[in-house]
């Protein structure tokens, strides 16, 4: 969902920026780690998280043992994690979790992203991350033409989407999910 529906690794270059709204088990982080790491990328691509309730090192461990992906990439998250660091490197990927509800935090982000995952749980269980003014500041830390993935489809988060600038595809979902949401800051279709 995230990667193909924000054009990676092919856009993935030396000072590419990542953002995320929720960081979850980290498997989007490690995941994209696998990519980096596998296309060779020489400059290390910048990964930002918003996340109101940081799991448990343990509750991470078990989840993170369900996912097939590279085992020192799994491994180094884990023990950053255990020590309580928020801010730490993995191969290629400069990586920083920002604790806190996203519709305070986000607003005082200083950074821009090229590419957004927007996994929050779904606009149903956890509307406060799909809200026409989270949305605006989603675009607001955006870079021109930078995109977004979601898992989400629902049309008023399509809506705040647009309504906050992006140009917004609903687009075949991926695994069991009908369909997914994807855009483009600024472009028009």
């Amino acid at each position: 969902v995230f990667l193909s529906g924000n054009g990676l690794p092919e856009r993935l270059c030396p000072g590419f920026r990542i953002a995320e709204l929720g960081f979850g088990t980290g498997l989007n982080l490690l995941a994209t780690a696998a990519i980096i790491q596998a296309s060779g990328l020489s400059g290390p691509v910048s990964y930002t998280s918003f996340e109101a309730f940081p799991m448990s090192p343990d509750d991470m461990q078990l989840a993170v043992s369900q996912f097939p992906v590279p085992d020192e990439l799994s491994a180094a998250l884990l023990a950053a994690w255990v020590e309580g660091r928020r801010s730490f490197e993995l191969p290629g990927v400069s990586f920083e979790v920002i604790t806190g509800d996203a519709r305070a935090t986000l607003p005082r982000w200083q950074g821009c992203a090229d590419a957004w995952y927007l996994d929050g749980f779904s606009p149903a269980k956890n509307p406060e991350l799909w809200g026409p003014d989270l949305m605006r500041q989603v675009a607001r830390h955006t870079a021109p033409g930078g995109t977004f993935a979601t898992y989400s489809a629902a049309g008023h988060v399509r809506q705040a989407l647009a309504d906050a600038g992006f140009s917004v595809q609903r687009v075949p979902g991926y695994g069991r999910k009908r369909h997914m949401t994807i855009g483009r800051l600024g472009a028009t279709e």
